[in-house]
């Protein structure tokens, strides 16, 4: 399989993971709340192994021991520090509004904080996140298409570390439109259709990548240092801030943390 095909079947992948928000509308509250904290943890674990493990190693092994590799990384967590502020995503892993929309137990008049719409409209916050959704899943296609133009491990590794964060993402999204306005179908037709904006992405790397020399190169290390930025600054205080008390939380936290790193170093074993 070459790793134009390769990359794009992982984005689809990756896109259809939206969807997974559809099977929360089963769970409880508190059910829906332990299992996003242990997924989490593992994206937490995922994403710092799949940066400091293969990413950042690679990103020396093409460019050199120089200083360019370690510059490129910084310049990756500004980027993302810089897109984040612009696009106002929320990553809404545990805030009690997602919660509510992803089980479907939304009450009309209770905010925690954000203004709801009245019955049978969307609030303003709901576009914004689907918009901030588009262009993460753009992002996200494009670094999958260029960890793949390196070899087909590192777009593998990248692919998991990706999906593996994408799903309490999408579970948030989901619950975040339910939570605007949007009827659960809708929301979850909107959901899977910002996700195809990975493809996009995907395509526009793919496209460029035999054209602009060590594109995929230069493309490495920024996203070790976009993994580094997600984990380290939305995701591990996340978990701090939410659910770090009584101590099999935080016990748990660490085992799931630890089953990330290692499921990114089992590659190691192979290649």
């Amino acid at each position: 399989m070459s790793p134009s095909v390769a990359a794009l079947l992982s984005v689809l992948g990756i896109s259809l993971v939206s969807l997974a928000g559809v099977f929360t509308l089963s769970l409880g509250r508190a059910r829906l709340e332990r299992v996003i904290f242990l997924l989490v943890s593992f994206a937490v674990g995922a994403m710092l192994g799949g940066a400091l493990l293969h990413l950042i190693p690679e990103s020396y092994d093409a460019l050199g021991e120089g200083p360019q590799t370690g510059l490129l990384v910084l310049a990756g967590v500004v980027a993302f520090f810089v897109l984040e502020k612009f696009l106002h995503w929320r990553h809404q892993h545990g805030a009690p509004e997602a919660l509510d929309g992803a089980t479907g137990h939304v009450h009309h008049g209770h905010s925690h904080g954000l203004d709801r719409p009245p019955q049978g409209e969307a609030a303003p916050f709901a576009l914004v996140n689907l918009v901030g959704s588009v262009a993460h899943n753009v992002i996200d296609g494009a670094i999958v298409a260029a960890a793949y133009l390196v070899s087909i491990q590192t777009g593998v590794v990248t692919t998991l570390a990706v999906m593996l964060h994408e799903i309490p993402q999408e579970i948030g999204n989901f619950g975040v439109l339910v939570y605007g306005g949007y009827p659960p179908r809708k929301a979850l037709l909107y959901n899977f259709v910002a996700g195809l904006g990975g493809l996009v992405g995907a395509g526009l790397v793919l496209a460029l990548g035999g054209s602009v020399e060590g594109l995929a190169d230069w493309l490495l290390p920024i996203t070790a240092g976009a993994f580094l930025y997600i984990a380290g600054s939305d995701l591990i205080p996340e978990l701090n801030r939410r659910h770090s008390y009584p101590a099999t939380k935080a016990v748990g936290q660490l085992v799931m943390m630890l089953l990330g790193i290692a499921v990114m170093a089992l590659p190691l074993l192979w290649g």
